[in-house]
């Protein structure tokens, strides 16, 4: 009994923490429960020593580095001994200014595509469809770097003493090496609460750290000293996209960006002096402390930044005079505070630690045997590696995470850094309700409402109908109208449309109905208008989208010609679906479902076409069966309606899923990383753990940077997902799988442990997830079976069915009361969360 109320406690404990509810009597002990399962039967959360990613030697590829930030600012940790260099990215820096995404002429084109369409002329309309193409959007930038340049002595460093980590429990990166007799440490983080990048460089004798510092950036800049002991870099980003490789300067002024580098020392002997100008020489310092500041003019995606009233000189330079008035403890522990109040809020263990630390090998060889060991502690750090990126480039108030996060060293970026809209943008914010991250997701929605704005433009000039349209891929400018290039990837209307879904997530997952009638109602019913006057009257009476590709997949027409433009696509249909599902279900929330708008939608849902089955048994992709010339393709948009939809379940549509589960044999398993993580997430939909698995198992390959192969996934040794080369979508997809295997969730059914590899993870403990409803979820399973399950509905009332396989327990849950169930799902205590936080 004993033991139990044990159990209970530290359970809801572990619930108050995830449920970000401040305990009245804090202490260290709140955040890390004691919920291990040891000889004693009980599992350990404490120990977080696994959860770092190792390396026993500097870095030598940009994948090499060490990630940190805090949302808006950025930096890559190369860890070198004699000279170390720190990439720093600042998330408004971009190309370009404010465009036009409207084109008069495009009503025309459409009016002829959608002829040669209707006639069955699809190549034909492939190549019309070119027309209704725009120009590139804006590149992502960098900002520059802090470079550190030691002593002579250092290049004699011990290789047997070099040791680089980061902490995801602190996010914070440390290097270690020894000279002689001299220890070297460095520590360095991103503060989120008072915005400011810090390294502290120290040495284990006094007088022993000599060093210069300086800054520099690929773009224009200049450099000037104030002071003794502070940096000051101006610069700015071309105010037009640039050819690719040509270096003629910007007619129109672009985004300004200062930088303040602010050097600290201690000990009696230390000195700072100038030299050549622009940097600091250190000598015979004990210890260094670093803070950058930065700032840009970007004024949001409407202002041009001739326009700007922001001057970033100024705010660089006010942000760090409030930095240092505190302390390096003080900074310290207040980016702690910030940071675990995230972080902390979900733990996961799959295994019970081994007698050989994690620490005491590279995180590289421990994916390089993963094929082999299938090392569970593995999963676990990829999994809150990817809740630590998601913590550290999307924060509210910074821009969305991009492509590539935050983090960018080129000024000509893979498929330019942007947001993409038609799977990756979307991954990025996967884990964001199901991982405990809610607050992660404020950018999105605010880069929502700017597409809006700039979307209904689109919509009225090139299409002539309501509402607002978002394409295949945007950019800080929240470029609305299609990509340049091929009608295969860049007309693609349903980008917003898919943004959308994650509104309504948002509120299910939350039950913020503020938000939904101020914030997600709104878009969504813009949405909604471009959707309905989108639809056209098509085949057997029923409503159609012409034109339609599934994204950036061609198929081979009647007449044997490749094509990528013709009606209906399956994914288009799934889309519509998901999204009239949304405003009708949240009408009724808000009590408006009277309204016009909602009576159009219910009275086009009969009319829209349903799922077809292939002659292979497979899902349809296109509204016909069409020859796929690519049948392991990447994109596995036709079976968004079972991730992350949710019109396609084995319970109510089991002759689809079925077909589903041909589709992904079909598809096969190769892939880039985040297709291989949408193949997991889609896996676990179908209760199928053991393919879900081998999806997980097929990511952790280590990538060599020097012999990348295209589409062939991975990850680098600093875990970054490999496409290749990196994109980040799969970091994060990572992390909603593996939720997804654990937990999945309707407003009215919590299924535990649907796609649990009982043969791989054979005992395990997760606290923290959520579910739709509101629902706060801890587990802990022993031999492949369920032992324990606490349950918190926060601040609602809810009714909810329980499952774990053939067994169903109606629930009834109460406000801030915590359920604790046994493995037969039955309640066998409930603890009031207002007595515990008395």
């Amino acid at each position: 009994m004993e033991k139990q109320s044990s159990f209970v406690a530290r359970l809801l404990l572990f619930l108050l923490l995830a449920f970000n509810v401040p305990l009245t009597h804090s202490s260290s002990s709140s955040t890390c429960v004691d919920f291990a399962m040891e000889e004693n039967g009980e599992w350990d959360m404490e120990d977080n020593g696994t959860l770092k990613v190792t390396f026993c030697e500097g870095a030598t590829h940009w994948t090499d580095a060490i990630p940190i930030g805090n949302g808006r600012l950025g930096a890559m940790i190369w860890g070198g001994v004699s000279s170390e260099l720190i990439q720093l990215n600042e998330d408004t820096l971009w190309t370009g200014t404010p465009g036009n995404y409207t084109d008069s002429t495009a009503p025309a084109a459409l009016a002829e595509v959608r002829k040669l369409v209707d006639n069955r002329n699809y190549s034909g309309a492939t190549e019309e469809a070119l027309k209704l193409l725009g120009g590139p959007g804006a590149m992502y930038q960098l900002l520059g770097d802090i470079k550190l340049e030691f002593d002579d002595s250092h290049a004699t460093y011990s290789n047997e003493s070099y040791y680089r980590e980061l902490d995801l429990d602190t996010a914070t990166t440390k290097v270690k090496y020894s000279v002689g007799d001299v220890e070297y440490s460095r520590e360095h983080f991103v503060s989120h609460p008072d915005q400011v990048i810090v390294s502290r460089i120290s040495a284990s004798k006094p007088a022993s750290l000599s060093l210069t510092v300086s800054l520099d950036s690929k773009l224009p800049h200049s450099l000037q000293v104030c002071g003794q002991n502070q940096v000051l870099m101006k610069g700015s980003c071309p105010g037009e996209r640039q050819p690719p490789k040509v270096n003629s300067s910007a007619n129109l002024k672009g985004i300004q960006f200062s930088v303040v580098l602010d050097v600290q020392i201690s000990g009696e002997k230390g000195i700072v002096h100038v030299l050549e100008g622009s940097k600091l020489r250190i000598e015979g310092s004990d210890s260094v402390v670093l803070l950058l500041t930065a700032s840009s003019s970007f004024n949001g995606p409407f202002t041009k930044p001739e326009d700007s009233k922001k001057d970033p000189t100024s705010d660089s330079l006010n942000t760090m005079k409030s930095v240092k008035k505190l302390s390096y403890a003080n900074l310290y522990s207040r980016h702690l505070d910030d940071y675990q109040n995230l972080f902390h809020r979900v733990s996961l263990k799959l295994c019970k630690r081994s007698n050989l630390s994690s620490q005491t090998i590279p995180t590289s060889a421990r994916v390089k045997s993963f094929q082999t060991d299938e090392d569970p502690s593995l999963v676990e750090l990829l999994f809150q590696y990817g809740r630590y990126l998601l913590i550290s480039s999307s924060r509210p108030g910074t821009q969305v995470a991009n492509l590539q996060g935050i983090w960018n060293e080129e000024l000509e970026p893979k498929w330019d850094g942007a947001p993409h809209l038609n799977i990756n943008l979307q991954m990025n914010y996967w884990p964001s309700l199901p991982c405990n991250l809610r607050e992660c997701q404020e950018p999105l929605f605010d880069y929502i409402s700017s597409l809006s704005v700039s979307g209904s433009k689109t919509a009225k000039v090139n299409y002539e109908v309501n509402g607002w349209v978002a394409h295949q891929v945007s950019d800080i400018w929240a470029k609305s109208s299609p990509d340049r290039g091929r009608a295969v990837w860049a007309l693609w209307p349903m980008g917003g449309a898919w943004l959308c879904t994650h509104l309504w997530e948002h509120y299910i997952y939350t039950m913020d109905k503020e938000f939904l009638r101020t914030k997600a109602y709104p878009l969504l019913e813009g949405c909604t208008l471009f959707l309905l006057d989108w639809l056209i009257e098509g085949h057997n009476e029923l409503l159609e989208t012409n034109p339609s590709t599934s994204p950036e997949h061609m198929f081979i027409a009647p007449d044997q010609k490749p094509a990528s433009v013709s009606y209906s696509t399956t994914m288009d249909m799934s889309i519509i679906k998901e999204v009239f599902s949304s405003i009708v279900s949240a009408a009724e929330v808000l009590g408006t479902s009277n309204d016009a708008v909602i009576k159009r939608v219910t009275e086009a849902q009969s009319k829209l076409p349903p799922i077809k089955i292939a002659r292979d048994g497979s899902v349809m992709e296109w509204a016909e069966d069409f020859q796929d010339p690519e049948v392991h393709h990447r994109h596995l948009s036709h079976l968004f309606g079972l991730f992350p939809g949710h019109t396609i379940t084995p319970e109510k549509t089991p002759d689809i899923c079925e077909a589903a589960n041909r589709t992904l044999f079909k598809r096969g398993e190769d892939g880039p990383g985040w297709s291989t993580t949408w193949k997991a997430a889609l896996w676990a939909r179908l209760n199928n753990s053991e393919h879900a698995y081998r999806m997980v198992k097929h990511l952790i390959v280590l990538v060599n940077p020097e012999h990348e192969v295209g589409f062939q996934r991975g990850l680098y040794s600093n875990l970054f997902n490999a496409h290749p080369p990196f994109q980040i979508d799969a970091n994060f997809g990572f992390s909603a799988a593996v939720a997804e295997m654990l937990v999945q969730s309707t407003m009215k059914d919590l299924y535990l442990l649907p796609a649990l590899p009982r043969d791989k993870w054979p005992n395990g403990c997760v606290k923290g997830l959520k579910a739709r409803g509101g629902i706060t979820v801890n587990i802990c399973w022993k031999e492949g079976e369920l032992h324990e399950v606490g349950l918190w509905s926060g601040n609602q009332k809810s009714l909810v069915r329980v499952h774990h396989r053939e067994t169903m327990v109606l629930t009834d849950l109460s406000p801030d009361i915590v359920y604790s169930c046994n493995s037969r799902l039955k309640c066998v205590k409930t603890y009031s969360v207002a007595g515990l936080n008395s």
